[in-house]
C-alpha cells in the first residue's frame, strides 16, 4: 500500500503541483468527514490543481507585466482630490474596457494620481486573467532603442503589440524623446488599434502639445485619432497627493525633533 508521500511525489512528478499540495489534508477531510465519497475528494483535489495554475499564471503575468508594485485603490483617498473623475476611474479598474478593446487616456496635472490609478488598473487587469505590459515612458523608448540595436525588436514589439494592455506612464515627463520616438510610437499604436488591443497613457502635458513634443504633428494626430476613436479621456486636476506625502512626513519629522 502507498503512502501519501509517495503519492505526493507522483503527482509532483507529473507536474499536479497544486494536489501534491492538498492531498494530505483533503485526506484527512474525508477521513473525518466520514461522508465524503472518492468523486467528492477527487473534485476538491482538481479544484486545487486549477486554483494553483491559476495562482501561478497571475504572478508569472505580473512578472513579465514590468509593474515594480501592486497598486489596489482600497487606500486610495479620494477625499483629498473630489475633483477627480471617480466613476470613470473605477470603470477603467473593473477591466470592461480591456474586455472591449478601448483605450484610455490619462491626462492632467502632476501628483494627482495618473501613475497610481495606471498601475491599479494594470494589476486588476492581470488579476483578471489578461496580459499587460508596463513600461514608464523613458524604459519604453528605451526598450526600443536597446531591441533594436540588438536584433530583438521584432520580439519587443510582439510583447508591446500583443498584450492585451499596454500602458505607457508619465509620457513627456522628459522633453527630449529619441528621434524616432514618433514613428516607434505610431508603429504600435496603429498596430493595436488594427489589431483591437487596449492601450493606456498616463500623461501631464495636454494632447494639444503632443504633435510639438514628438516633433511630429502627423504621427501625433494619427495616434490621438487611434486612441481617442474608442478611447477614455480622463482629466486630472486638483490638489498633489505627493505635496501632501511630504507635508505629512514634514510634520511627523517636526513633532519628533
Amino acid at each position: 500500500m502507498r503512502t501519501i508521500e509517495e503519492v505526493e511525489k507522483q503527482l509532483r512528478a507529473l507536474y499536479l503541483h497544486g494536489m501534491a499540495q492538498t492531498l494530505q489534508s483533503r485526506c484527512l477531510q474525508a477521513q473525518q468527514s466520514g461522508t465524503m465519497s472518492v468523486l467528492d475528494v477527487l473534485t476538491q483535489l482538481v479544484q486545487d490543481e486549477l486554483d494553483c495554475r491559476h495562482s501561478r499564471l497571475i504572478e508569472r503575468r505580473f512578472n513579465n507585466s514590468g509593474l515594480d508594485e501592486r497598486k489596489i485603490m482600497q487606500d486610495f483617498d479620494w477625499s483629498y482630490n473630489p475633483r477627480l473623475p471617480k466613476q470613470e476611474i473605477l470603470e477603467l479598474i473593473s477591466g470592461k474596457f480591456v474586455q472591449n478593446a478601448d483605450d484610455a487616456l490619462l491626462i492632467g496635472h502632476p501628483g494627482t494620481g495618473k501613475s497610481h490609478i495606471a498601475k491599479a488598473v494594470s494589476h486588476a487587469a492581470i488579476q483578471s486573467g489578461y496580459q499587460v505590459a508596463y513600461r514608464e515612458a523613458q524604459c519604453f523608448f528605451e526598450d526600443i532603442f536597446e531591441a533594436t540595436q540588438t536584433g530583438r525588436r521584432k520580439k519587443l514589439f510582439k510583447l508591446f503589440c500583443g498584450s492585451d494592455l499596454l500602458v505607457i506612464d508619465d509620457l513627456f515627463l522628459k522633453k527630449r524623446l529619441p528621434q524616432t520616438a514618433a514613428d516607434d510610437l505610431l508603429d504600435v499604436i496603429l498596430d493595436r488599434y488594427r489589431n483591437r488591443k487596449s492601450s493606456l497613457i498616463t500623461s501631464n502635458r495636454p494632447i494639444e502639445d503632443w504633435g510639438k513634443l514628438l516633433g511630429d504633428n502627423a504621427a501625433a494626430s494619427a495616434i490621438l485619432d487611434r486612441l481617442l476613436h474608442r478611447g477614455h479621456l480622463l482629466k486630472f486636476e486638483g490638489k498633489s497627493y505627493r505635496l501632501k506625502e511630504a507635508s505629512k512626513r514634514l510634520a511627523l519629522e517636526k513633532k519628533k525633533s
